[in-house]
């Protein structure tokens, strides 16, 4: 989850089948409704040598989700543009240091920082589970890949578009002081933060997107 609470895919599945907002269900209750489809309780039985019960469908449900890697963007086939490389450039620069944060084949350290979103948090993120103050404001640091379809931004949904985001980290975001020593604040022409979004749109990849093994 975003404040790094759960651990594992396995336990992430338990969560939203619980969450009051989202399905509001039980999974016990959720495993005698698939032991009563013969199509489910035959697969089960065939992948785990079980009924379907709660320890198969955390690991159905993760197994599945393992399996979706996206990795052939127009970044990944080495197909940038002029204006794209620009942003590329831009990205891995001192100036910028996006990479810092926004790093590796997943374009994220996998770390949780706060990002100087604002002075005063209304949601402490990793806070509430640790109860430290060097936690207030800090939440994982998400990947970069199919950002431009991944709106809003931010832990909370409160930046709309990449240009707002980017006008954030120019700022260098807000005094708080847990923020990340990476949120320094930069300045860019209009031509080079065009450059720079263009760079994060091209980590689209269609065929991930559009994969139909991927459609229920």
């Amino acid at each position: 989850m975003r404040e790094g609470g759960v651990l594992t895919l396995e336990m992430q599945a338990l969560v939203p089948i619980h969450e009051h907002n989202e399905m509001g269900f039980n999974i016990i209750l959720a495993a005698e409704r698939l032991q009563s489809d013969s199509s489910y309780y035959q697969q089960s039985v065939n992948a785990y040598g079980r009924a379907p019960d709660s320890y198969v469908i955390t690991r159905a449900l993760a197994s599945f989700q393992r399996t979706l890697i996206s990795g052939s963007s127009r970044y990944d086939e080495s197909q940038l543009n002029a204006s794209e490389l620009r942003g590329e450039a831009l990205f891995y620069g001192d100036a910028l240091a996006c990479y810092q944060c926004h790093g590796g084949f997943l374009f994220t350290n996998q770390a949780i920082e706060n990002n100087g979103l604002y002075q005063n948090y209304e949601d402490s993120g990793r806070y509430m589970l640790t109860f430290l103050d060097n936690d207030i404001g800090k939440f994982k640091v998400p990947t970069l890949r199919n950002i431009a379809f991944t709106g809003p931004y931010m832990h909370d949904g409160s930046l709309e578009t990449l240009d707002a985001v980017v006008e954030h980290y120019a700022r260098g975001g807000e005094n708080h002081p847990n923020k990340s020593e990476y949120i320094r604040g930069f300045s860019l022409t209009d031509s080079e933060k065009n450059d720079l979004i263009n760079f994060l749109k091209s980590l689209s990849d269609t065929y991930f997107l559009n994969n139909e093994e991927f459609v229920p």
